[in-house]
């Protein structure tokens, strides 16, 4: 079966207590649903509403915690390959991410002790709905949007051939706090309430449905797998103390504080 979530509608994975769950945000409440897990919703719908909860007792985790991939995108804002003083791609640059890189929001992003700049990077994900092979209508495959923090040790991407240890630090894919059905707009990161990015979609060398379509020529695309789709200008590093935010219309806020390992 195949689901899309319908627009304006938002789900997230919750806690009260010991009890996890699934649900949707609507206003201030969080409708509890009747499913397993999230990947169950993926695949056969967000089902019934159980009981209500007061978002604001709740804790709100990772939407997903564990993909079977997390597929990135490098230099995909004409605003960010400036900045990197970098050549325009002429097809996506992909990398990849541990999925035990992901924490949630209010979750501490770690910097690790053997890098000495690490960086945010604000960005749009894409969640995987339905396999994906060889596929030329990307858009179909697409179950929903979330916001995601590319958290790289720009040191160490510098100088290591390979591009895995830079991204791939656990805290690294800080996730959330929801999957939207609606296609954000733009994409804005704040670092102690100040604005560093601020850059609408449409600065992307490649779209959503690009992404999708180009990665499913090298790999399949299961149920639940993210793509992170490439930050705008404005990077820079964080320190111990601070607080980042990652905000996309229509999905909300995703916000971290930054400690030393």
């Amino acid at each position: 079966m195949s689901h899309q979530l319908e627009s304006g509608r938002r789900i997230g994975k919750f806690a009260s207590g010991k009890h996890v769950f699934a649900g949707e945000v609507v206003g201030e409440k969080v409708l509890e649903l009747d499913a397993g897990c999230m990947t169950e919703i993926i695949l056969d719908g967000t089902g019934k509403s159980v009981r209500e909860h007061a978002l604001k007792g709740l804790r709100t985790m990772a939407p997903i915690d564990r993909p079977t991939k997390i597929v990135c995108i490098g230099l995909n804002y004409r605003g960010h390959i400036a900045e990197m003083k970098a050549a325009t791609p002429q097809v996506p640059l992909i990398f990849s991410k541990p999925s035990s890189a992901i924490i949630g929001p209010g979750e501490a992003i770690v910097r690790p002790r053997v890098s000495a700049r690490v960086d945010y990077e604000g960005e749009l994900a894409l969640v995987i709905g339905t396999r994906a092979s060889h596929t030329e209508d990307g858009g179909r495959h697409i179950f929903g949007y979330t916001c995601i923090n590319d958290v790289t040790a720009r040191d160490l991407q510098k100088t290591d051939p390979d591009w895995t240890r830079a991204k791939g630090f656990d805290t690294f894919a800080p996730v959330g706090p929801y999957i939207a059905g609606n296609a954000p707009t733009r994409v804005v990161t704040r670092l102690n309430g100040r604005t560093v990015q601020d850059c609408p979609l449409s600065d992307r060398v490649f779209d959503d449905a690009e992404l999708v379509e180009y990665i499913s020529t090298v790999m399949t695309l299961e149920p639940g797998d993210m793509i992170a789709t490439g930050t705008p200008s404005g990077i820079s590093p964080m320190k111990a103390g601070d607080v980042v935010e990652v905000e996309l219309d229509g999905i909300g806020c995703l916000r971290n504080p930054v400690v030393d390992g």
